[in-house]
């Protein structure tokens, strides 16, 4: 179904197609990673939030590209909203984000925002008044 006829939907194909282009990178950089996290040490955020880690860089990624990745685009809308939680809330895309083993970590965190915004998935700013 497609999304235009039904908002709560997801499209699916639209998802993989997204995934399908990039594949050769999020495959490399979803094997790469050795959840070393040295890469946390290189996130203003992480060191904000007194290390939580659900602010380091290669948790940002791994939970947001790679849970659309192993799950083949398959996604709800309320798993899309978590994911927008990660890669709008807990990253700026600063890029200042420095892995060792030379994942581009923006680059994927950038691509789980496109297919949010590719399914009218987007951060929710008034959400920010609620929460102070």
């Amino acid at each position: 179904m497609k999304r235009r006829d039904n908002p709560d939907s997801v499209d699916t194909p639209g998802i993989r197609e997204i995934l399908d282009r990039h594949k050769a990178k999020m495959t490399t950089a979803l094997r790469v990673c050795a959840h070393c996290s040295l890469c946390a040490e290189s996130c203003f955020l992480f060191h904000v939030h007194d290390g939580d880690p659900r602010y380091m860089p290669s948790h940002k990624f791994i939970n947001s590209i790679g849970r659309l990745y192993r799950s083949k685009g398959r996604i709800d809308r309320a798993g899309l909203a978590e994911i927008s939680e990660i890669v709008w809330r807990r990253c700026v895309l600063c890029t200042r984000c420095y892995c060792p083993l030379g994942i581009d970590i923006p680059e994927m965190i950038a691509l789980a925002r496109q297919i949010c915004r590719s399914q009218d998935v987007y951060f929710q700013w008034d959400s920010l008044e609620e929460q102070a």
